[in-house]
């Protein structure tokens, strides 16, 4: 089985090659060769544009699967329907579990939990691009299949609203963070060497064609734990602020999708339906060695970070103003 990964070195695809090699996938990743990580041995590697002629050859290297992680709007899967269509056997779509119906009817999201998310374009446009890629399937166009991760990390820590690493610059400069809400709603993320276990059980299997999957660790969390661990990582005493998430919104539009749109909602993910597909699975790393190991790479990042001034000024201005009300 030949596999093509349109990616293969991001945050998320990394981990599903080494997880793929290690069972030993025959794998080609296609992206710019910028990574700076070695690839795992025996994955081969095919430097290009998405738009360019290399990658419309492509569709010439008899792959069986392709896994494409870099696609956010619909001309690219009409470019890939016309790149791949039938000559492949497999082609594995990364949507986002943020699509989901916002705010959720149900603490428990399964795979036929509405794909209805007003509040984020982002997700709204994924949910387009899964609806137009079933219809593909089912005229028999193109063998897909969709996965939809959440919040899934390797390298960076999670974020909110802000990207985990401003959340922690904070932390180390003795800055306040805030946290939306009190902090105690329920949220699930994911190490990306957990994601990959059941994501490399999906390719090339007929049982996971023409429908949608939602990878995660099958337990959630507080915000509140999140961030406690995250200092205690990086050995640090964070000092939060508790900000309603409507008042967050009203400070900045921007947070509206991010926030509304994704993690200001308590939710927990049922994985009954790709369990029954790949069979079962555990997710072998606690919350303390997964955010634990994304240390040294944020150390790394931190010798070069110039923080955003307009953002953190704000944040200082939003957290001072809570912590007026006395609360």
């Amino acid at each position: 089985m030949k596999i093509l990964y349109i990616g293969g070195t991001g945050e998320i695809s990394y981990a599903c090659v080494a997880a793929g090699a290690a069972l030993g996938q025959e794998i080609t990743v296609f992206n710019r060769g910028r990574n700076d990580e070695p690839l795992p041995p025996g994955v081969k590697m095919i430097r290009g544009e998405l738009n360019d002629a290399t990658y419309r050859a492509l569709g010439e290297g008899h792959f069986d699967v392709v896994c494409q992680f870099l696609a956010y709007a619909p001309e690219q899967i009409e470019r890939d329907l016309a790149v791949f269509g039938g000559k492949i056997s497999q082609y594995l779509f990364i949507s986002t579990a943020s699509a989901y119906q916002k705010p959720p009817r149900d603490w428990r999201i399964t795979e036929q939990t509405p794909l209805v998310n007003s509040f984020w374009p982002y997700s709204q446009t994924k949910a387009d691009m899964e609806a137009m890629l079933f219809g593909w399937h089912e005229a028999g166009k193109l063998p897909v299949t969709v996965v939809r991760p959440s919040h899934t990390y390797r390298r960076k820590f999670p974020g909110t609203f802000i990207s985990g690493d401003d959340h922690v610059w904070r932390m180390t400069h003795g800055k306040p963070v805030i946290i939306h809400g009190d902090g105690t709603s329920l949220w699930t993320h994911t190490h990306a060497s957990d994601f990959a276990k059941p994501f490399v059980r999906l390719l090339g299997n007929a049982k996971a064609l023409g429908r949608a999957f939602h990878i995660t660790r099958p337990d959630a969390t507080t915000w509140n734990a999140i961030f406690q661990t995250i200092g205690r990582v990086l050995g640090v005493e964070p000092k939060f602020v508790y900000v309603p998430t409507a008042t967050l919104v009203k400070y900045n539009p921007e947070w509206v999708g991010p926030l509304l749109g994704d993690k200001a909602w308590p939710v927990q993910f049922d994985l009954t339906n790709l369990m029954a597909v790949v069979g079962e699975f555990t997710c072998d790393t606690s919350m303390d060695e997964s955010l634990g190991s994304v240390v040294p790479h944020y150390r790394r990042r931190a010798e070069t970070f110039v923080p955003d001034e307009k953002l953190h000024a704000l944040i200082d201005r939003i957290a001072g103003e809570q912590a007026a009300l006395g609360v």
